[in-house]
């Protein structure tokens, strides 16, 4: 072969490889930056032509699924209507998406394979179809919880302590997914600014946790060494804290008594105390094993969880700021804004034996062949306390239950364990933001629990321990 044929072809290849290489930097590699483009209309015309897999409850129960219209065309459908909306979100190709159809739409799409996995498809004449995401969500506890919140604004989420499964998310008020896609019902929902259906109180804005954030304490107290369970401390009403006056709920002044005591009967003084001697840093220490400080790590968008903390504004500060008034942040007030999942969390470290595990909805993802594509197991998140730490606080949950402020929550047969929390939210009058956060069966917990109602006539043992009491009952029954 001479010279110039030979340059010929080598050019002939390097123009080949080009074209190789810009048509896959095109169709595999930069695909999905391609196809998350807002200017790309074509995308969502395509996306509009996909049978987008189902979405389903952990018994099968269809809770998202695609119908075909007329073209070809397919749109979401919402069998169970608002039962899930929360947490299953919405999907409309002209309004977005949320929650779980949002975190996990590239299965739902079909969007997982390589982008060379799909030109064969469609070179083999495949219609694009989505893969099914089998969640871990439990129907018949998830009706149980928003008719037992239904006429209030509050939430509950109740996940497994040993594989961080999330088996109730539900948010009150609540909206029906199906009438998103109306635009005169979208702005309609959209626009309620006083119950403000799309928040997931479950996950977002937070709210003061009150006395259940003195589970907290008492894990740092006694994992620390520096307190036990019998340890005893003054309980009398009227302390300075921080340079102010704390008072006992009805200002109820007593002698010394155990923290196990002062955890049934919730005695602000002693957990100030308590706060106090052990300081911002540990205090500190011991809320980031619990997940505080950051976002939670549930597979759900980001934008729709709130990290739980110390607030100062829009802010999150450390527990070692200066602007922290530790003894007041250790009873659950002082400037500290949590979401259920948070303080689900804290009752399924105790629950657990001290270790805390990812929270998830996705048990699995399943092709349209019906071959599980993957599978989303027990992570541990973190090491919380001891085990020896666990089991003492146990004991005092469960005094709580047995003998303290949630007597409201037992269970005939069952042992629970949990905490009461009441945060006054008007000065002067008895509305406050109440809490219960638990665990069952004590010994061997298959459920763990955070209720939150906002600005109800009552306190947490009123309000907020039968509804969780509701809810773990039906999570036993199933």
């Amino acid at each position: 072969m001479n010279r110039p044929i030979t340059r010929l072809f080598g050019f002939v290849l390097l123009l080949f490889a080009l074209l190789v290489a810009f048509t896959s930097r095109w169709t595999i590699f930069e695909a999905s930056a391609l196809r998350e483009n807002p200017l790309n209309h074509r995308g969502l015309l395509e996306q509009q032509r996909i049978a987008r897999g189902e979405i389903v409850a952990a018994n099968g129960t269809v809770l998202a699924r695609s119908r075909q219209r007329e073209e070809g065309i397919y749109e979401r459908f919402y069998p169970t209507g608002p039962l899930f909306s929360n947490a299953i979100g919405y999907y409309f190709t002209n309004r977005g998406s949320t929650g779980l159809e949002h975190y996990r739409t590239a299965a739902l799409n079909g969007q997982t394979s390589t982008g060379l996995q799909r030109i064969l498809d469609q070179l083999q004449g495949k219609k694009p179809r989505g893969d099914k995401v089998v969640t871990t969500l439990d129907p018949a506890a998830q009706a149980v919880a928003l008719k037992a919140l239904e006429g209030n604004h509050g939430a509950v989420l109740a996940l497994e302590p040993k594989s961080g499964a999330v088996t109730v998310m539900a948010s009150s008020p609540s909206f029906n997914p199906n009438a998103v896609r109306s635009n005169s019902e979208f702005q309609r929902l959209a626009s309620d600014s006083q119950n403000k259906p799309f928040v997931n109180r479950a996950t977002q804005f937070g709210y003061a946790p009150g006395s259940t954030f003195k589970v907290v304490t008492a894990t740092a107290a006694i994992d620390t060494g520096q307190y036990t369970p019998q340890s005893e401390l003054s309980g009398r009403n009227n302390i300075l804290v921080s340079g102010k006056l704390l008072k006992n709920d009805e200002n109820e002044s007593l002698g010394q008594i155990t923290l196990t005591e002062a955890l049934a009967k919730s005695v602000n003084t002693v957990w100030a105390q308590v706060a106090e001697n052990l300081g911002k840093a540990t205090m500190g220490r011991y809320m980031n094993r619990f997940g505080f400080n950051r976002k939670p790590k549930l597979d759900y968008p980001a934008n729709e969880m709130s990290i739980s903390g110390e607030h100062s504004g829009e802010r999150v500060i450390p527990p070692t700021s200066p602007q922290v008034d530790v003894g007041r942040m250790g009873i659950g007030q002082d400037k500290l804004e949590v979401v259920p999942l948070q303080m689900a969390e804290v009752a399924a470290a105790v629950a657990n034996k001290g270790t805390l595990m990812v929270p998830h909805m996705t048990a699995k993802i399943v092709n349209p062949e019906g071959q599980t594509v993957e599978t989303i197991g027990p992570t541990v998140q973190s090491h919380v306390m001891k085990g020896s730490t666990a089991e003492d606080v146990r004991g005092m949950m469960e005094a709580v239950v047995n003998e303290g402020t949630g007597t409201s929550a037992q269970i005939p047969g069952v042992q629970v364990a949990g905490k009461t929390g009441t945060a006054e939210t008007q000065i002067g009058t008895a509305i406050n933001n109440v809490w219960f956060i638990a665990f069952a069966p004590a010994s061997n917990p298959t459920v763990a629990i955070a209720v939150t109602l906002e600005s109800v006539p009552g306190q947490g043992a009123s309000y907020a321990a039968p509804v969780a009491r509701q809810v773990i009952e039906q999570l036993l029954r199933d």
